[in-house]
């Protein structure tokens, strides 16, 4: 015998879920901040809660059709509380985290499945492969062969992925000219992370330009 009780089928209770919307949420970084942008229109300043620490974000709001949305992050490194804000507008939630290091995160989330922490290079910027640079200094270096060096030295436990091109740019860094690492550093303050370059008569004549990632556009920050 079926119960009473019960005011709603099973039937109607899909059918609300169905009927809640989805947020959508995304996010992008420069070499101090991620930006997380929640895709809720309309929301009031006063029914939005972000909670910062240093290796999670809280996020509840109040939607305009009643319902509750929240977002809670295991962050993959560090952020700064006190340096992180957010902002409600018409059409969007905004959050900035600041970063406790340069480091470039690979995801919005930590991955409970290893646990390799990235470290941050001094000064440098982690890129998308490991290119052959110029060099203006006058005794060229050979990268190629400080690249062999370093896969050598590490045997069956060397680094992959961006930990493989964090210690192949240190070792750059830590190797070069005083041209080499002014480049270095130049090109990867003025395009906010996304460019790194050791040719400094290239970079020297004019600022770098912020280089989105192929297939990604750049948006400026705007305070």
């Amino acid at each position: 015998m079926a119960d009473s009780s019960n005011p709603q089928s099973a039937g109607e209770v899909e059918e609300i879920a169905k009927q809640v919307p989805k947020i959508k949420h995304d996010w992008y970084q420069t070499e101090s901040h991620v930006v997380i942008t929640i895709l809720a229109k309309n929301v009031k300043q006063d029914e939005v809660k972000v909670e910062f620490a240093e290796e999670a974000l809280n996020v509840a709001a109040q939607l305009t059709d009643g319902s509750e949305y929240h977002l809670n992050l295991n962050l993959p490194f560090p952020v700064i509380p006190g340096q992180s804000t957010f902002r409600v507008i018409p059409s969007k939630i905004e959050i900035k985290l600041k970063k406790h290091d340069g480091i470039r995160w690979a995801s919005l989330e930590a991955d409970p499945t290893t646990s390799e922490v990235a470290q941050p290079m001094p000064e440098a910027v982690l890129s998308a492969g490991p290119p052959k640079y110029p060099s203006s200094a006058p005794k060229a270096t050979d990268w190629d062969r400080i690249v062999g060096d370093i896969t050598k030295q590490e045997g069956d436990e060397k680094p992959e992925g961006d930990a493989a091109l964090n210690a192949l740019f240190q070792k750059i860094y830590s190797q070069g000219s005083d041209e080499v690492k002014r480049a270095m550093n130049k090109s990867f303050q003025e395009s906010g992370g996304t460019v790194l370059s050791t040719n400094w008569n290239e970079v020297a004549r004019e600022k770098v330009e912020v280089k989105a990632p192929d297939g990604m556009e750049w948006h400026k920050w705007e305070q």
